[in-house]
């Protein structure tokens, strides 16, 4: 599910706890060595991100949080952050070409561009997080 997160909104917020469960707090995420990815380069979208991300001029970049239950990509456009709401098992990850990986979830899907080494590693954290939760 796609939801602005740009504003204290509580009844986004418990829908969002409400699926992928509260954040982590601070002792957990120290123990997990961070639950927060580096940027991405977002190379492809279906047509409703794409129609957000042409509102702007900007470098088309996203992050992903973890959650317990699920994963948060998050990007901007204009002044407004978005946020692309993943349950673990709605979940389809795939790698394409060398660097390039695809996240699918019902109709919205993100490719994302992973250069760097540590990149790469929060994907394989990512994927044994899904597999264990």
């Amino acid at each position: 599910m796609l939801r602005n997160v740009s504003y204290n909104n509580s009844i986004i917020k418990s829908e969002i706890n409400d699926l992928l469960g509260k954040p982590f707090t601070i002792f957990e995420r120290i123990k997990l060595g961070g639950v927060g990815s580096p940027k991405y380069f977002i190379l492809q979208t279906d047509i409703k991100i794409t129609n957000l991300l042409n509102l702007d001029n900007n470098t088309n970049q996203c992050n992903i949080e973890l959650r317990p239950k699920g994963i948060i990509i998050s990007f901007r456009s204009l002044l407004e952050t978005y946020g692309l709401v993943i349950p673990y098992y709605k979940l389809k990850l795939f790698k394409g070409q060398s660097n390039v990986y695809s996240i699918y979830i019902d109709e919205y899907f993100i490719k994302i561009l992973a250069n760097k080494k540590n990149e790469h590693e929060f994907i394989k954290k990512l994927n044994k997080f899904k597999s264990t939760n």
